[in-house]
């Protein structure tokens, strides 16, 4: 089984459905951002703020990179991850799933997550400008799209092992 790729804004689920995913299938889960905390030995929004936005990407591209050569993982994005040339081509080959969602939905599950640097202050406006922004790189790279907005996780995780072809299910 190659890799599943749960890709979206903050606030689609990704995390708490690719928990629930990856126990549907017997499967270790890996978020991209904890990764990458683990690898620099700090967390996401100290990187941001010692190091840099483009020194976090350059750690999310190389984790991302070696997260994706193990074989049967269920890998959460950060949802600017694909914002990587070099990530987006090494997801071909693997089942990359979009999880949609509404702005109100997503600012509601984002409520003021202090944990997430890009959306420091006004977290309506940055998320609606993330989404518009990403939504044509998600699209392209997506084999499969799941709207979360209305399902609970259960359910999303549900309509994604549905949606697999039989020979990632297990």
């Amino acid at each position: 089984m190659s890799a599943l790729v749960l890709v979206g804004v903050p606030g689609a689920g990704k995390s708490t459905v690719g928990k629930l995913l990856a126990g549907m299938l017997d499967i270790p889960f890996v978020d991209s951002d904890e990764a990458v905390e683990a690898r620099a030995g700090k967390s996401v929004s100290d990187i941001f703020i010692n190091d840099g936005e483009p020194a976090f990407r350059d750690l999310e591209i190389a984790t991302i990179a070696d997260e994706l050569k193990a074989d049967s993982v269920v890998l959460s994005l950060g949802g600017g991850a694909l914002g990587s040339e070099e990530t987006r081509e090494r997801l071909k080959g693997h089942t990359v799933i979009w999880l949609q969602t509404t702005l109100s939905h997503a600012v509601t599950r984002v409520g003021m997550n202090r944990n997430r640097p890009l959306l420091l202050g006004n977290v309506r406006g940055q998320l609606s400008e993330l989404m518009t922004a990403r939504e044509p790189i998600y699209r392209e790279a997506a084999s499969i799209v799941i709207d979360t907005s209305e399902l609970t996780p259960d359910e999303v995780a549900t309509a994604i092992v549905e949606r697999l072809p039989e020979s990632e299910r297990k």
